[in-house]
């Protein structure tokens, strides 16, 4: 098999009996990985495919593992075949080459095995400076063939100002990896790129796709304590049974044995130390913001024209909230989504941004939908149709797009309509301009001549202020 590597290390699965319930899931896809890549037991044919002036190393077709499915699972209908290679795909096991959506087509669609390094199994729990420095070596390598996407760009500039006083050694790290991946072979070298590129659409996936490895903070709670023991006077019984309020003679409540103790105790000391956020991870990132909003706290940077909270000048507060902002809040207003949106003189210039994309009614819907929760309780049923006719009626004059699922939903609430009845449709449009116009914006022309504009204006501002400070 081609995809083989000297630096790849074949890590074995850990026993599900010591590991979280996932493990067990893992187990089964990762031996039907392995049945699919074996030659000797009819697995999945992998080949070079030529495509242009350029070949295609180690490749499978997405109908060829949609029959193989078929034929060694004893799955009848395609359908669920697809579904059952979209799960696997998902987790990363396969992985299309041609884009970063993890799922399964029963087409001529390539796909490629993901190296057993790269195995969930292995518990990974990579962080934000490993995909600084994934993304920075992508910046150093072929640019036509590992440009960074758009969202992939914003989350660069992101990390970039997170660890700005570390951002050396993470360029270090990845000049480094870039200079040993450059002496490999160029097919070798290709299929690596691939395999780490899946490993990070799992892990930091596409806006809009599932992620797999977000852990349900509910769930979590379940599963560190899945049968609350209890003591009864018939023994030591699960808390279930022992709360039912019919007691059923023809179904006696089964005592616990010490085995059974024994292995969830077992299981609970696994889970002790699981799905707990590290100190370190919680200090860096309140380090991390610390640093990026230390020149909006009047208390440690000090403020101009003067301190509102130790004076009784309120000038600052004036000018925060004048029509005209000062540069700190043309720079704040790339920080986050929400801050721009916090913002009244930025939601008025993102609106003009988003009318010359000629898709304003985005926004224009959510400030409705914001303002329809602030409505008198009887106002909300006359709000919610206005609403309703004049952004997602059929003719609708500033139609919005939403997906079926939303639409549905929103259509049967707006049948008994309150303050909420658009809450599904507004956080789709909210998703929606976060990950596709807001990062446009930041890019524009509109906001980095606003941003350049501000930030002379205050050197302007600075040098007349250490003229007149000389002079006097």
């Amino acid at each position: 098999m081609a995809q083989g590597s000297g630096d790849q290390r074949a890590v074995g699965v850990a026993d599900p009996e010591e590991s979280s319930p996932n493990m067990i899931v893992y187990c089964k896809i990762e031996d039907i990985i392995t049945k699919m890549q074996d030659d000797k037991t009819g697995g999945v044919p992998i080949r070079t495919v030529k495509s242009f002036l350029s070949k295609i190393p180690s490749v499978v077709t997405g109908t060829d593992i949609v029959q193989w499915l078929m034929k060694n699972l004893s799955i009848e209908d395609p359908v669920e075949a697809i579904h059952l290679g979209s799960l696997i795909a998902a987790q990363g096991y396969v992985f299309p080459i041609s884009d970063h959506v993890l799922t399964m087509k029963d087409d001529g669609t390539f796909y490629r095995f993901q190296a057993p390094y790269f195995w969930p199994s292995n518990c990974w729990e990579p962080e934000n400076t490993d995909y600084a420095i994934y993304l920075c070596k992508r910046t150093m390598q072929n640019k036509a063939r590992l440009e960074l996407a758009d969202y992939e760009a914003e989350n660069l500039a992101r990390l970039q100002r997170a660890f700005a006083r570390k951002w050396e050694f993470i360029f270090m790290q990845a000049e480094a990896q870039v200079k040993i991946d450059r002496k490999k072979d160029k097919t070798e070298r290709k299929i690596l790129d691939s395999q780490e590129r899946a490993f990070w659409d799992v892990h930091r996936p596409v806006p809009g796709c599932v992620n797999t490895t977000e852990m349900d903070i509910r769930k979590c709670r379940r599963l560190k304590n899945p049968q609350k023991v209890k003591k009864s006077v018939y023994g030591v019984t699960d808390e279930s049974q022992s709360q039912s309020p019919v007691h059923i003679p023809s179904q006696p409540i089964r005592k616990t044995t010490k085995d059974d103790i024994r292995k969830q105790i077992t299981f609970l000391n696994a889970q002790i130390d699981r799905h707990c956020l590290k100190m370190s991870k919680v200090a860096e990132s309140l380090i991390a913001y610390t640093e990026q909003y230390v020149e909006y706290d009047p208390f440690i940077t000090p403020a101009e024209p003067s301190n509102p909270w130790i004076s009784d000048d309120i000038t600052l507060w004036d000018i925060e909230m004048s029509k005209e902002p000062s540069q700190q809040r043309v720079k704040r207003w790339g920080f986050s989504f929400d801050e721009i949106l916090k913002d009244q003189v930025g939601r008025d210039q993102f609106l003009r941004f988003l009318e010359s994309e000629f898709s304003s009614e985005n926004l224009r819907f959510w400030l409705a939908v914001q303002d329809l929760k602030k409505q008198p309780l009887q106002d909300v049923a006359k709000r919610v149709e206005e609403i309703w006719q004049e952004f997602l009626a059929p003719g609708a004059p500033s139609a919005i797009n939403l997906d079926s699922h939303s639409y549905e939903i929103t259509s049967q609430n707006v049948k008994d309509g309150g303050r909420y009845t658009f809450e599904d449709a507004q956080e789709h449009i909210y998703k929606l301009m976060k990950s596709d116009s807001y990062a446009r914006f930041l890019r524009s022309n509109a906001y980095q001549d606003l941003l350049l504009a501000k930030k002379k204006g205050k050197s302007l501002a600075g040098k007349r202020l250490t003229g007149l400070m000389q002079s006097s």
